[in-house]
Formats: C-alpha cells, sequence, structure tokens
C-alpha cells in the first residue's frame, strides 16, 4: 500500500500566513510548498498583499481608540442608539476609504511603491534558496528566455549582463502579481554563492530614482522608469547592492533610450554626495 501525502487545504495556508500553525502542522505545510509551486507562489502573494496593508495602515491601526468611541460610555449615554448608528458609520467610512484606496490603484493601474518592493522581496526570499528548481529558463537560454518572458509580460524585456559585479545569469522566470500584471525574474549568482534578484513589471506611476529598503539580511533598491518598475534584490550590503543597480539602469537606459535613467542616476548620486 502506498502512503500518500497529505493534502494541504486552502484555510490552512491562510493559517499559516498569518501565523496560527505552530509546531508539526508548519514544518507539513512548509514541506508542501516545496513541491506545490502553485500554492508556494499564492502563499508569497498573500504575504505581499498583508505587508502592503500593514506598511499603509499599521500606524493607524496601532493609534488608541478616541474616548468618545468607548463602548462603555456609549452605552451609558442617553442617546446610546444614535451615537452607537454614528460610529457605525464611521467605521464604513474608514472601511470604505481603504476599499477606495487600493480600488483606485486598481483602476488607474497605479500601485505604491512598497507593494512592487514586497512582491519581490517575496519572490526573492522564495527562490534564491532553490537548488534544483530556482529558475524555469536557464542562464544558457538568454535568448529564449528574453523572447519568452517578452511576448508573456508584454514589453521588451532582457536580462541585464551583470559579469562585470561578478554575476553570472542563473537564468529567469515568469512570475504573477497580486496587484497588477505578471512580472518578470531574473537570477544571479556570484562565485560565492550569494545571489542577487532583478524583478520588473509594468507599474503606472510617477519616474523615480533609487529607493533602498532592508527586510532583515536582504536588501533591495526599487525605482519606476517608463511605466515598468525595477527592483534589484539581494544582501543587504547597501553599496555593493547600489552598483548592481546602477549596473541595471545603465543597461536599460542604452535599450530603451529614453534619455530618464541618467538624470534619474544623477539624481541618485548627488543625494549620496
Amino acid at each position: 500500500m502506498v502512503d500518500r501525502e497529505p493534502s494541504i487545504s486552502e484555510e490552512e495556508l491562510h493559517a499559516y500566513v498569518d501565523g496560527q500553525i505552530a509546531g508539526g502542522e508548519c514544518a507539513a505545510i512548509e514541506k508542501w510548498l516545496e513541491s506545490h509551486p502553485e500554492d508556494a507562489v499564492r502563499v508569497s502573494a498573500w504575504r505581499a498583499q498583508a505587508d502592503a496593508i500593514r506598511a499603509r495602515y499599521g500606524a493607524v491601526a496601532s493609534e488608541p481608540v478616541p474616548p468618545r468611541f468607548d463602548l462603555d460610555r456609549l452605552m451609558r449615554a442617553n442617546r446610546k442608539w444614535s451615537r452607537l448608528a454614528a460610529a457605525v458609520a464611521l467605521l464604513a467610512f474608514f472601511v470604505g476609504g481603504i476599499a477606495g484606496w487600493f480600488g483606485r490603484s486598481a483602476w488607474d493601474g497605479s500601485v505604491p511603491s512598497g507593494v512592487v518592493t514586497a512582491e519581490a522581496l517575496d519572490a526573492h526570499k522564495l527562490y534564491v534558496v532553490e537548488v534544483r528548481h530556482p529558475v524555469e529558463v536557464p542562464g544558457s537560454e538568454a535568448d529564449h528566455l528574453s523572447q519568452w518572458l517578452s511576448r508573456r509580460v508584454g514589453y521588451a524585456v532582457r536580462p541585464p549582463d551583470l559579469g562585470a559585479a561578478g554575476l553570472n545569469l542563473v537564468g529567469g522566470r515568469l512570475l504573477p502579481s497580486p496587484s497588477g500584471p505578471a512580472a518578470a525574474f531574473f537570477m544571479y549568482e556570484a562565485s560565492s554563492g550569494e545571489r542577487f534578484t532583478v524583478y520588473c513589471r509594468r507599474a503606472k506611476a510617477p519616474e523615480s530614482a533609487l529607493r533602498y529598503r532592508a527586510a532583515g539580511a536582504v536588501g533591495s533598491f526599487f525605482w519606476v522608469g517608463d511605466d515598468i518598475a525595477f527592483v534589484v534584490s539581494g544582501p543587504a550590503d547597501r553599496a555593493r547592492l547600489q552598483k548592481i543597480a546602477e549596473s541595471v539602469y545603465e543597461q536599460v537606459e542604452s535599450r530603451q533610450q529614453t534619455g530618464m535613467i541618467p538624470r534619474v542616476l544623477s539624481d541618485a548620486r548627488d543625494r549620496r554626495n
């Protein structure tokens, strides 16, 4: 008789993302994700969405409730029902505001930089630890990789040459995005074994200069040029990571010839000096 691998439900995956699974159950889910990449991508997308919400509204959620909304006080008041109705209306207004903000992004195609960066960091953390299947198309098939990803994401995309930075192309893959179009994802590896990734997707947003963000041992540089958002991620060595990001900047500019990248690079260097 053959033992079958236990199935993991969607409810259990949500509980895992919310940190409500511990011990042996958590280990079982992590083992499941290793052999089920589609579920792993869904979990990564849920985490990115949760990070975006916390980044935008975390401060509001931690604020103390104003005394005028204290439930005991409202219940003791002579006009308790009218005040409760006002509180409900206020809550509905707040929830509607949240929905309106995210709906606005979906409607006009714009997206906060923190959302794209969170997506890229989650993808980076998920795939850089893979030994046998870190990418879908290997770096030895760079031309095929470029043609395939360009067709799927809807714009010309090619893996940057980072040999001057001591990085070899491992390969790339196509990624779904919970808040926008599909994304192209390239992975590079140094002789030391350290891995770096370049994530890019369409994002209707103003042109921006380099923005650095660190999440534990991982750092990233984000920017937008010609309605394409880029995130370069790797070990949180800011100076080294910035040189790699600038190399990607320059190569993108030389291919698109928009004239935007030199200005953005200049802005970033001026802030450093």
